[in-house]
């Protein structure tokens, strides 16, 4: 999320009406447009964060939103960018069970549970996505307390309101956060139809058992073992609406011959079977601290994938599409 919080860009959004919303007063401004007052950039837990909720919900009422979908959900990884520490649970505790499950990608939540996540989002908790309503409204928060609105409406009546709670509602071409703005290659995404379900079930045929990575969260993600083609149609049955499916060859039984040929520097995702069966993975940028030798102590099998984009290379890559067929994720496998 390392885009521009000035809102200065060329126009392209569908939105006609876009404001920034902050507690930065606009005098405060140099000649760049960054911010050289004396506001804190984390949030107060208190007044003003209620004076953000407050302004986002009278922004969806007056857009005549009463549900919102969940775009291109993440949680902490590794490396984190906000200004105070994650939380265990990312801020979805209370919200969404453990697993995660209800949070992904296209998922409706009622503009109250939206408002709870814009909280976790300005306190840095570790959860992040995108909120819309097709093409009437959206919500993005940024780094530093910057909320960004867009309506099919001028809502001026949710820009008094965010006045008169000390806010400031600041007009602007479009959301530094816009989904076109992401480096992407649609072409890249091919749709797990049944070809690639058929090609799935042939690659275990020939060469044996591969392990599936679900990405049904960014920095999240659930690992199953496919030993036999008959498995594959049971899995798909458990899989989470527009999860990126990355597979990759099966575990190693030899632990030891594993962790013992990777590289001295660089992220890397290490993915291990325990004696009970459930597989887990973890990034480590320290393949060999003795810690995760502990760790890995008793595991059955294991398996180590680059983090390096030059490096990682699944056997196969898809994106689950929606029931109707139609790929409306933005993963690119």
């Amino acid at each position: 999320m390392n885009v521009s919080t000035t809102g200065s860009e060329a126009p392209l959004t569908a939105f006609s009406y876009v404001h920034r919303i902050t507690k930065y007063d606009p005098a405060d401004r140099d000649e760049h447009g960054h911010y050289v007052g004396a506001e804190d950039v984390c949030s107060d837990h208190g007044p003003v964060e209620a004076a953000y909720l407050a302004a986002v919900a009278a922004f969806a009422e007056e857009s005549g939103v009463t549900c919102l979908t969940i775009r291109d959900p993440e949680v902490t990884g590794l490396v984190t960018f906000g200004v105070e520490p994650p939380i265990e649970g990312h801020g979805l505790a209370g919200l969404f069970p453990p697993d995660l499950t209800g949070y992904h990608d296209g998922a409706q939540v009622p503009v109250a549970v939206a408002l709870e996540l814009v909280r976790a989002m300005l306190r840095d908790n570790g959860a992040w996505c995108r909120l819309e309503a097709e093409d009437r409204f959206f919500v993005h928060v940024g780094h530093d307390q910057y909320v960004f609105v867009g309506s099919a409406l001028p809502c001026p009546h949710a820009v008094t309101l965010a006045h008169r709670r000390g806010l400031f509602a600041e007009p602007i071409d479009r959301s530094p956060y816009e989904p076109e703005l992401d480096e992407d290659d649609p072409a890249r995404r091919r749709p797990a139809d049944a070809a690639f379900w058929a090609d799935l079930e042939s690659l275990i045929s020939r060469r044996g058992a591969v392990v599936l990575e679900e990405g049904h969260v960014h920095n999240a993600a659930r690992w199953h073992r496919l030993a036999t083609p008959g498995e594959v149609a049971t899995l798909r049955a458990r899989l989470a609406p527009r999860a990126r499916l990355l597979v990759w060859p099966d575990l190693s039984a030899d632990v030891d011959a594993t962790l013992a040929a990777l590289p001295d520097e660089g992220l890397c995702e290490i993915v291990w079977q325990s004696a009970q069966g459930h597989i887990s993975s973890l990034t480590v940028d320290d393949a060999h601290d003795p810690a995760l030798t502990a760790l890995l102590t008793g595991a059955r099998a294991v398996l180590a994938v680059s983090c390096l984009d030059d490096e990682r290379r699944p056997l196969m890559a898809a994106v689950l599409p929606d029931p109707d067929g139609v790929l409306r994720a933005r993963w690119t496998p």
